[in-house]
C-alpha cells in the first residue's frame, strides 16, 4: 500500500485512496485486526448513477413479485450468480442419477385443506391459508403419470445395446451407442457429476479412502473399462439363468456410475485386523488456514452518559408521564386492515396499570391469604394483535412488583411450542396466567368448558385483565416504586438449539440501564414517533417498543404480524402518515414492502432518521437492506439511516449501528471466504468469488459495555484478531441468569475469558451472546452466524443460514416455499451429518422436485465444500411451526429422527458425505500348510474345537437289529406284534382327531398303495415316485407303500390353490429334476394339476402318470420288497435353501435307521410316550419326525398341520395342555404365530384352563442360527400358563446331515453367550459381557445327537480351528446323507460336501461340510457322562453371508437392526447387488410413512454395521418370501427386485 497516496480523514482512522475506494487499515492502536484480513469494501452506487448491479437487482425483484416469505432475507444476487456458476460447472460433466421409484398411490400430497396457496405475500408462513381444492385435484390428476416412465422409455429404446442400458449417461458417442434420453431425463442427467465420493477399492463401492479435497477425481462421462463387465452389469442372471433387463438394474447401474472408484490406495493404509478402532480419522490438511493475528484486546463501548433527570426506575418514568403528560399518545394499535383501532394515552396506560396492580395484589385472594406475593412469577398470554392489553399487563406487573413472563398463546394441547413452554413455566414456578377475555375464549377447552391442561404445563389459574374486571384502587393505596435494584424485573423466554425453552431473567437495574444505553445509542428524544413491526413480547420489540419508548415518552405504533400478512405495505404507510422518526423492522418486512410498493406512488420515508433492522446480524440481511434502499431511495429514504443491530436473549442488545452523518461514506462490507469461515478464520475472498460471504457490520458495541471474542467450544480462550469466535459481553444492561436453572446459568452468564496460556484475563464475568463474529477496523462488530445454527461437520463449521441461502439461490424455486426450509445436523457414525427439509409446493412435479434436490446437492457441494446427508421435501404446511409462524427446527429434527416427518420426496447421499468409514479389510492370501495353519488358529495349548454326541451303543436284542435294519420291516414287525397300538393321530382346526392310524391300519394302507403302484405304475425297482399330499396320514401311508414296492419316495409340498403361479413351478421343477416316474396324490390335488389355472404357469400335458390314492381297492401286493443292502436308497429329500437353491439329498436305509435310533436315544422315545408335532412334513428333520420316527420307536405322534393354526391360533398349545404332552416339536413360524397372535390373550387362555406345565421340552426344528429373541419372548409370554423357562430349545440340521443337534431329555440346558459383532465380521469370536456395545447374543443349538462328531474348520484352508474360533461346521456321523441327487451328477461337488478330509490333524476321517459358520465353546456345565459339555453355536449359513468392504456380514444381524429402526417396519431383508447393499423393508403403517424409513434405515445400518446402504426398497407387508421353516428367501426377493416384480411403495437410491 506504499503506492497509494493516502489522506487520513479527520478523526475516523479510515484512509481514502485518490479513487475514493475505502481502504481499511489497522491504524489506531486500539483497533485489533490482522494485516492478513484487509476487508475490501463495496460502496453502493449513488442514486444518481445506478450501477449495473442495482438496476439488475431491482428488475429481479420486480420479476419475483410472488417470491415469498423470507425471500430477500436470503436473496443476494451475488450469491445467486455464484450458485448458477457452480451449477454450470456441473453441466459440463453430465451424469444420470437414478430417480427414486414411487408407487402411484404414494403420490397423494398433503390433505387438501392444509395446502398453501402460492406465495403472494407470505402465504407460506400462513396458518389459515386459502383452500385450493380444484387446483389441487387437477395437480393430482396430472401427477398420476408415473415418475419413471421416461426412464423406462429410455431403457426400452436401448435394450439391444447392453452397454447403453448399463451406463445411462451422456458423452463419447464414438465409443458406445447412447440412448436418446427424453428431455426430462436429460435435465435430470445433469446431476452430481463431481460428488466427492471419498471411496473405495475397485470391487467395492461402499468403502472409503480419504482423498484430498483439492484433488477431485472427475469421472469421464461414460464409465470406461466396461467392456468385460458389460454383459454382466446389465443382463442380470436370475436363479434360472434367464437374463433380465430391467428398469431397476439400469438405475442401480447409474448409481454405480455416479459413485466413482478412485485408484487403489497403498496397502499400508488398510484397516488393520487387530485394531478395534472403527473410525477413519481424517488427517489434518496441511493447507488448512490457521489464524495468524495477535490475541484480541477487549473492546470498550463509549461511556454511559449521566443524565440529571433520569428516573430511578422504569415505573417512575411511567408515573411521571401519566401525571404530567396524560393526554400524550403512548401506543396506537391497528386493526387487521391496517387502520388505527385505538390509541392508548400515557394517562390511560398509567391508570389501567395501576388498577391491574391493585387488583393483582388485593383482589385475587383474601387479605390474610393473598394469591400473589411480590416477586411471584406470572405468565402473560396475549396475542400480538392486542398490544394495549399486553402493555397494561406488563406495567401492571411491574407496579405490583410481580415478575411478568410473557409467552406465546398456546394453540392446541399437542402444540410443539406450548409443550416446551411448560418447561419454562415449571422452571420459573409460574401458576397464574393473565390474559384477555377474547384470548381466553379462543383457548382450547374441555367439554365442560374449563381450559384444557396443556401438555407439560403446571396447573394454571387464568385471570382476565380487561378493564371491566379491574378494581379502582382505594384512595390510600399507592404502588411501591423502589429505586432499581438487582431483583428480577421480568423474564424473557428463549428457545435453545435442543428446543428447551428457558427464561432469561432481567433485573430492574439491567432493564433501566438497557433503556438508558438504547436511548443514548439511538439518540431517542421525548415525544418522537416510532413504528414497531416486531413482536412486543420479547427482544427488540419489547426493549425499544415497550420499555425505552415509555422511558422517553415516545408514541409507538405497532403493526402486528397479522396486519403485515394482510397488507405488507402497512408499516411504510404508517411511517408516511405519522412522519415517524424511527422504524423497527426485520428483513422480512423490508422485503414484503418492496414486493408491494408498486401500488404506493406517494409514500415518503424522508422523516425516518433510524431504520433499525433487528435481524441485521444475519449475514443474509445485506442484500435485503440494499434492495430496500434501491427501491425506496426515490421515496426519500436516506442511505445512512439503515441501522442493523445484533441482539441476543442473554446479553440483550450487543451492538447497533448509529445513524451516519448525511453524505458520510457508508460503512464497510467484508467479503469473506467461505472456506476460511468453515475453519473459523477470516480471509478476504480473492480466488473464488463463488464461495464468498458478504457481511455488513452491526455498528459499535453498546455504551457502557465491554466485549471480547472467545473460542465457541472448550474453555473461553480469547481469539486472535483474524479468528471467528463467540462474542461475549460484560455490561450492566444484560440478562442476569436463566431463571431457576443455576447450572446452565454459570456456563453462560459467568464466563471469565482466558488467554493463550489459560490464565483468566481478569475478575469480571462476561455473558455469552450465542453470536459468532469478529471485530473489524474501527472497532466495528461483524456477525457471521449464530451458535445455534452452527453445524460442525468433520471439524469444519458451517452455518445453517448460509446453507439455506444457497439452497434458495438454486433457481427457479418452483418446487419449495422460500420461507419453509429447515437445516439441522444429526449425529450418525461419529460425525454430524447435514439434513435439509423443505416444504414442497403442491403443484411441483416429481421431476421438478428431484431436479431441484439434485441441483441443491451440487450447489452446496461446490460453494460450501460439504456433502449433504439427506434432503427431504414434505407436503406444504406440514412442518411444525413456532408460535410466530417460523419453522420449529428442533421439533422438525425430532420428527426426522423418530420417523414422523412423512416426506413426499427424499434424497440420501451417504456415499458422498460419510468420509470417516474404516478402511476395507484386505484378506490375506491362503497358503495351506500345517505351519501357517497352526500360526493362524491353533495357538499352543489351545484345544481343537470339536464335540461329540454320546455313543450310539449296541442294541441289546439281536432280533430287533435284524428287524429294524429297514423301516419297512419295522412297520411289518409292529403290525404283527402290536397291531392295535395307535401310532398317529391327526387333528383338524377344532382340535378334533379326524384320522388315526394303528400299526396294522398303517401297514394295510401301505399295502394297498403298493399293490396299485405295481399294477398301474409300470415301475421298476429304484424309480422315483413323487408324493404330493397335504400334511396328514395319507402321506405316511404312501411313503411306506413306496418302500414296500421298492421305489424311492420323494415328498413334495402340494401347490397352493390360491397361488398356483408362484407355487406350482417349484413342484414342476422337483418332478423334473427327480425324473419322477409317477405321482401319488389325492383327488382334489389331481384336479388342480390338470386344471386350466395350472396350465397358465406350467405345461400340464407332460406330467408323469398321476395316481390318486383316495379310494383304492383292497388288494395285497404279491410280495413286499426287501433291499439287498442297507446302503440302498430309502428316499430323496428335496428342499429349497434360503439362497434359492433346490437341492435333493439321498438318504440310505442305514442312515434312516441310525438317525431314528439317535433321536430315540436323545429324546427317550418308546411306545408308551406321546409327542405333538406341529411342522411341515416335507423335508429335513420335520419329515423324519412326522413319518419315520414313530414307526421306528413306537411312540404315538399327534400331528398338527401348521396351516390349521391360521384359523385356530391356540390349537397347538391347547393340544399340549389337553393331552398333557411332555415333548413337542414345532417350527419358528408356528412359534411366531403364537407369540404375535396370542400374546395378548394369555389371561383368557388361562381362564379356559390351558396349562403348559406338563411340557418338558419344546424343540424348534430349524436349519439356521437360533432366533433367541423369539424363543425368549415365547417363554416369557407363556410363563403364566405354566411353561417352564427351560423347556424351549432348538435343533440344528443341514442338507448334508438332517439332524446334528437336538435338545433331548438328558444333558445341560442350552447356554447363551454374547459375542462382539465387530470381531465376528473379521471371522473371529470375541466373547463379551451381556449388554456390551455391539454385542450379539447367541444360543447353543441343542445337544449334539448320539453318534455325531462335529469339528470347526477354516473353510479356506480346511484345517481345524481352536476353541471359540469361527469356522465352518463339519460333521461325521452314520446318518449323514450319502450325496446330492443331481441330474448331471456333479461328483466333485458331491465329494467336496459329503466326503472331505481335513488338510492336517486327522487325515483319515471323512467329514461332511454343512455350509454353516459356527464355533464350539467348552462350558463349565457337565454332560450326562460327567465330562465338561461342549456347546455348538451356529452363526449362519456361509452362502447367505454378505462380503462387503472385505468383511463378512450375516444378513440377519443387519435385518435385526433395520427392524428396530422404526415402529412401522414389520419385516426386512437384505441382499447385495454389485457390491451395493439393498435393504427391503415391509411397511406395516400407512403409506405416508414410507419415506420416513429411508433415513432411519440408512442411519441404523451405518451406526451399527458401518455399512452404507445403496438402495432402500419399501414394500407392502408379506412381500418378503418366507419358506415353510419360516426362513426368508432372500435370493428370490433379490430376483424379484431386479426383475421389477415387487411393486414397491418406494425405492430410494442412496447417492
Amino acid at each position: 500500500c506504499g503506492q497509494l497516496v493516502l489522506n487520513v480523514k479527520a478523526g475516523t482512522g479510515k484512509l481514502e485512496s485518490p479513487k475514493g475506494d475505502l481502504v481499511l487499515l489497522p491504524l489506531s492502536p486500539q483497533v485489533p485486526f490482522s494485516h492478513k484480513a484487509i476487508i475490501s469494501t463495496e460502496i453502493l452506487p449513488s442514486p444518481e448513477a445506478p450501477g449495473p448491479s442495482t438496476s439488475s437487482a431491482s428488475k429481479h425483484h420486480r420479476a419475483h413479485r410472488s417470491g415469498g416469505a423470507r425471500d430477500d432475507r436470503y436473496r443476494s444476487d451475488i450469491h445467486t450468480e455464484a450458485v448458477q456458476a457452480a451449477l454450470a460447472k456441473h453441466k459440463e460433466e453430465k451424469m444420470a442419477l437414478p430417480m427414486p421409484t414411487k408407487r402411484r398411490s404414494a403420490f397423494v400430497q398433503s390433505p387438501i385443506d392444509t395446502c398453501t396457496p402460492p406465495d403472494t405475500s407470505s402465504a407460506s408462513e400462513d396458518e389459515g391459508s386459502l383452500r385450493r381444492k380444484a387446483a389441487l385435484s387437477a395437480v393430482l390428476a396430472q401427477n398420476l403419470q408415473s415418475p419413471d416412465y421416461w426412464i423406462n422409455r429410455s431403457v426400452q429404446s436401448s435394450s439391444t445395446s447392453s452397454s447403453a442400458s448399463s451406463t445411462l449417461s451422456h458423452g463419447e458417442p464414438k465409443t458406445q451407442p447412447q440412448p436418446q434420453l427424453q428431455p426430462a431425463a436429460s435435465v435430470l442427467a445433469d446431476v452430481l457429476a463431481h460428488t466427492r465420493i471419498e471411496n473405495s477399492v475397485p470391487p467395492d463401492v461402499t468403502s472409503s479412502t480419504p482423498q484430498e479435497r483439492g484433488s477431485r477425481v472427475d469421472l469421464p462421462p461414460a464409465v470406461r473399462g466396461m467392456s468385460r463387465g458389460q454383459s454382466r452389469s446389465s443382463m442380470l442372471d436370475t436363479a434360472d439363468g434367464v437374463p433380465v433387463n430391467s428398469r431397476v438394474s439400469t438405475k442401480i447401474q447409474q448409481l454405480l456410475n455416479t459413485l466413482k472408484r478412485p485408484k487403489r490406495p497403498p496397502l499400508s493404509e488398510f484397516f488393520l485386523d487387530d485394531s478395534e478402532e472403527i473410525v477413519e480419522v481424517p488427517q489434518p490438511d496441511p493447507n488448512t488456514p490457521k489464524p495468524e493475528g495477535r490475541q484480541i484486546i477487549p473492546v470498550k463501548g463509549e461511556p454511559l452518559g449521566v443524565v440529571s433527570n433520569w428516573p430511578p426506575a422504569l415505573q417512575a418514568a411511567l408515573a411521571r408521564w401519566g401525571a404530567t403528560q396524560a393526554k400524550s399518545p403512548a401506543l396506537t394499535a391497528l386493526d387487521i386492515t391496517g387502520k388505527p383501532l385505538y390509541t392508548l394515552t400515557y394517562g390511560k396506560l398509567w391508570s389501567r396499570s395501576l388498577k391491574l396492580a391493585y387488583t393483582l395484589l388485593n383482589k385475587l385472594g383474601t387479605k390474610t391469604d393473598p394469591v400473589l406475593q411480590p416477586g411471584d412469577r406470572v405468565a402473560l398470554v396475549y396475542p400480538n394483535s392486542d398490544p394495549g392489553m399486553f402493555w397494561v399487563a406488563f406495567y401492571g406487573c411491574l407496579l405490583a412488583e410481580v415478575i411478568p413472563v410473557p409467552i406465546e398463546v398456546p394453540l392446541s394441547r399437542q402444540d410443539a411450542g406450548s409443550q416446551q413452554l411448560g418447561f419454562l413455566l415449571g422452571s420459573c414456578g409460574v401458576s397464574l396466567a393473565l390474559t384477555s377475555e377474547v384470548c381466553l375464549k379462543g383457548l382450547p377447552k374441555t367439554p365442560n368448558g374449563e381450559i384444557i391442561q396443556f401438555k407439560g404445563w403446571p396447573r394454571m389459574r387464568w385471570v382476565v385483565t380487561d378493564t371491566k374486571y379491574l378494581t379502582k384502587p382505594s384512595k390510600d393505596w399507592q404502588p411501591h416504586i423502589p429505586t432499581a435494584n438487582t431483583d428480577t424485573a421480568y423474564i424473557e423466554y428463549k428457545a435453545s438449539k435442543e428446543g428447551t425453552v428457558m427464561g432469561v431473567a432481567v433485573s430492574k437495574i439491567s432493564m433501566l440501564t438497557h433503556c438508558q444505553a438504547l436511548t443514548q445509542a439511538c439518540n431517542y428524544c421525548e415525544g418522537e414517533t416510532l413504528v414497531n413491526v416486531l413482536d412486543c413480547k420479547k427482544d427488540m420489540g419489547l426493549w425499544h417498543g415497550v420499555l425505552t419508548s415509555v422511558m422517553n415518552r415516545i408514541h409507538t405504533i405497532t403493526v402486528p404480524y397479522a396486519v403485515m400478512k394482510a397488507c405488507p405495505m402497512s408499516w411504510v404507510q404508517r411511517v408516511h402518515i405519522h412522519k415517524a422518526r424511527v422504524a423497527l423492522v426485520k428483513c422480512r418486512d423490508l422485503h414484503w414492502a418492496m414486493m408491494a410498493h408498486k401500488d404506493q406512488k406517494d409514500t415518503n420515508l424522508s422523516s425516518i432518521r433510524m431504520l433499525i433492522v433487528a435481524d441485521g446480524a444475519n449475514p443474509w440481511s445485506v442484500s435485503s437492506c440494499d434492495a430496500f434502499l434501491n427501491v425506496f431511495q426515490s421515496h426519500g429514504l436516506k442511505p445512512e439511516v439503515i441501522c442493523p443491530c445484533a441482539t441476543s436473549p442473554e446479553a440483550l442488545t450487543v451492538a447497533i449501528r448509529r445513524p451516519g452523518a448525511r453524505g458520510a461514506p457508508l460503512p464497510a462490507r467484508a467479503i469473506l471466504s467461505m472456506g476460511g469461515l468453515s475453519h473459523g478464520v477470516i480471509r478476504v475472498n480473492t480466488e473464488d468469488k463463488n464461495s464468498a460471504l458478504t457481511v455488513q457490520d452491526v455498528g459499535h458495541i453498546m455504551p457502557g459495555a465491554l466485549m471480547c471474542i472467545v473460542k465457541p467450544d472448550g474453555p473461553p480462550q480469547l481469539c486472535k484478531t483474524d479468528e471467528i469466535g463467540e462474542i461475549v459481553i460484560n455490561s450492566r444492561a444484560g440478562g442476569t441468569m436463566y431463571y431457576g436453572l443455576p447450572g446452565v446459568t454459570k456456563n453462560t452468564f459467568e464466563v471469565i475469558p482466558v488467554n493463550q496460556a489459560g490464565a483468566p484475563i481478569g475478575e469480571i464475568p462476561f455473558s455469552r451472546t450465542g453470536l459468532l463474529g469478529f471485530v473489524g477496523p474501527g472497532s466495528l462488530v461483524f456477525v457471521v452466524g449464530k451458535i445455534e445454527g452452527l453445524l460442525m461437520v468433520s471439524s469444519r463449521r458451517h452455518n445453517a443460514d448460509d446453507l439455506v441461502a444457497t439452497a434458495l439461490a438454486v433457481e427457479p424455486v418452483k418446487t419449495v416455499y422460500r420461507g419453509r426450509i429447515a437445516v439441522f445436523s444429526v449425529t450418525v457414525f461419529y460425525d454430524e451429518r447435514i439434513v435439509i427439509v423443505a416444504e414442497q409446493r403442491p403443484d411441483a412435479s416429481e421431476e421438478d422436485s428431484f431436479q431441484w434436490m439434485s441441483r441443491v446437492l451440487q450447489a452446496i457441494d461446490s460453494i460450501h465444500q460439504v456433502g449433504l446427508y439427506c434432503l427431504a421435501l414434505v407436503p406444504a404446511n406440514t412442518l411444525p411451526k413456532t408460535p410466530l409462524g417460523g419453522i420449529h427446527i428442533c421439533e422438525t429434527k425430532q420428527n426426522f429422527l423418530e420417523g414422523n416427518l412423512h416426506p413426499c420426496n427424499i434424497l440420501m447421499c451417504p456415499h458422498t458425505c460419510v468420509t470417516n468409514m474404516p478402511k476395507p479389510r484386505q484378506k490375506q492370501p491362503v497358503d495351506v500348510g500345517p505351519a501357517s495353519m497352526l500360526v493362524g488358529n491353533l495357538v499352543a495349548g489351545k484345544r481343537i474345537a470339536q464335540a461329540t454326541g454320546r455313543e450310539l451303543g449296541v442294541v441289546e436284542d439281536q432280533d430287533l437289529i435284524r428287524k429294524h435294519q429297514f423301516l419297512s420291516e419295522a412297520l411289518q414287525f409292529r403290525a404283527q406284534t402290536d397291531p392295535d397300538h395307535v401310532l398317529y393321530v391327526l387333528l383338524n382346526a377344532k382340535g378334533v382327531a379326524v384320522c388315526t392310524a394303528t400299526c396294522a391300519q398303517l401297514h394295510k394302507r401301505a399295502e394297498k398303495i403298493t399293490a396299485t403302484l405295481m399294477e398301474r405304475g409300470g415301475l421298476n425297482t429304484g424309480d422315483n415316485v413323487v408324493l404330493l399330499y397335504p400334511p396328514g396320514i395319507d402321506l405316511i401311508a404312501a411313503f411306506y407303500g413306496c418302500l414296500y414296492a421298492g421305489v424311492i419316495p420323494v415328498t413334495v409340498r402340494p401347490p397352493h390353490p390360491q397361488n398356483l403361479a408362484a407355487t406350482l413351478p417349484t413342484v414342476r421343477m422337483i418332478i423334473d429334476v427327480s425324473k419322477a416316474a409317477c405321482i401319488l396324490t389325492t383327488q382334489p390335488l389331481m384336479r388342480i394339476l390338470r386344471s386350466r389355472e395350472a396350465a397358465a404357469s406350467v405345461n400340464v400335458k407332460t406330467w408323469p402318470t398321476i395316481i390318486d390314492t383316495d379310494d383304492l381297492p383292497r388288494k395285497r401286493p404279491p410280495h413286499i420288497y426287501k433291499p439287498p443292502t442297507a446302503e440302498m436308497l430309502a428316499y430323496l429329500d428335496f428342499s429349497v435353501s434360503t439362497t434359492g437353491m433346490l437341492t435333493g439329498v439321498k438318504m440310505s436305509h442305514a442312515a434312516v435307521s441310525t438317525l431314528c435310533r439317535s433321536i430315540k436315544l436323545q429324546c427317550e422315545l418308546y411306545s408308551s410316550r406321546q409327542i405333538a408335532i406341529c411342522l411341515d412334513p416335507y423335508c429335513g428333520l420335520g419329515f423324519v419326525l412326522w413319518c419315520l420316527s414313530s414307526v421306528y420307536s413306537g411312540h404315538q405322534s399327534i400331528l398338527i398341520p401348521p396351516l390349521e393354526l391360521e384359523s385356530s391360533l391356540a390349537l397347538w398349545l391347547s393340544t399340549l395342555s389337553q393331552y398333557k404332552i411332555r415333548d413337542t416339536f414345532c417350527s419358528y413360524s408356528v412359534m411366531e404365530l403364537c407369540t404375535k397372535g396370542l400374546g395378548t390373550q394369555t389371561e383368557m387362555l388361562k381362564a379356559r384352563g390351558l396349562n403348559l406345565s406338563c411340557v418338558r421340552s419344546c424343540v424348534v426344528i430349524a436349519e439356521e442360527r437360533p432366533r433367541l429373541s423369539l424363543t425368549q419372548s415365547f417363554s416369557k409370554l407363556f410363563k403364566d400358563l405354566g411353561l417352564s423357562s427351560r423347556a424351549v430349545s432348538t435343533a440344528f440340521g443341514s442338507r448334508v446331515n438332517l439332524a446334528i443337534c437336538l435338545q433331548g431329555t438328558a444333558g445341560p440346558d442350552p447356554s447363551t453367550v454374547y459375542v462382539d459383532m465387530k470381531s465376528l465380521r473379521h471371522d473371529r469370536v470375541r466373547l463379551v459381557e451381556r449388554g456390551a456395545p455391539q454385542s450379539l447374543p447367541l444360543m447353543e443349538s441343542g445337544t449334539i445327537l448320539p453318534g455325531v462328531r462335529v469339528i470347526i474348520v477354516n473353510p479356506e484352508t480346511r484345517g481345524p480351528l481352536g476353541d471359540s474360533h469361527l469356522g465352518e461346521i463339519w460333521v461325521n456321523s452314520p446318518h449323514s446323507a450319502s450325496g446330492y441327487y443331481t441330474i448331471y451328477g456333479e461328483e466333485s461337488l458331491q465329494a467336496d460336501h459329503f466326503n472331505t478330509r481335513l488338510s492336517f490333524g486327522e487325515p483319515h476321517t471323512l467329514w461332511a461340510r454343512t455350509g454353516y459358520l459356527g464355533f464350539i465353546k467348552r462350558t463349565e456345565l457337565l454332560d450326562a457322562s460327567g465330562d465338561r459339555h461342549d456347546a455348538l453355536f451356529v452363526v449362519g449359513s456361509l452362502d447367505e453371508t454378505l462380503e462387503l468392504r472385505g468383511l463378512r456380514y450375516h444378513p440377519i444381524d443387519i435385518e435385526t437392526s433395520v427392524s428396530r429402526a422404526h415402529r412401522s417396519i414389520a419385516e426386512s431383508a437384505v441382499f447385495t447387488w454389485t457390491n451395493l447393499l439393498v435393504v427391503v423393508a415391509e411397511l406395516s403403517g400407512s403409506e405416508q410413512e414410507a419415506l420416513d424409513l429411508v433415513p432411519l434405515v440408512t442411519n441404523v445400518v451405518l451406526e451399527e454395521h458401518h455399512l452404507i446402504v445403496g438402495v432402500v426398497v419399501i414394500v407392502d407387508p408379506g412381500v418378503i418370501p418366507i419358506n415353510s421353516r419360516g426362513e426368508k428367501q432372500r435370493m428370490h426377493l433379490r430376483d424379484s427386485f431386479l426383475a421389477d416384480q415387487l411393486d414397491p411403495i418406494y425405492v430410494a437410491y442412496n447417492m
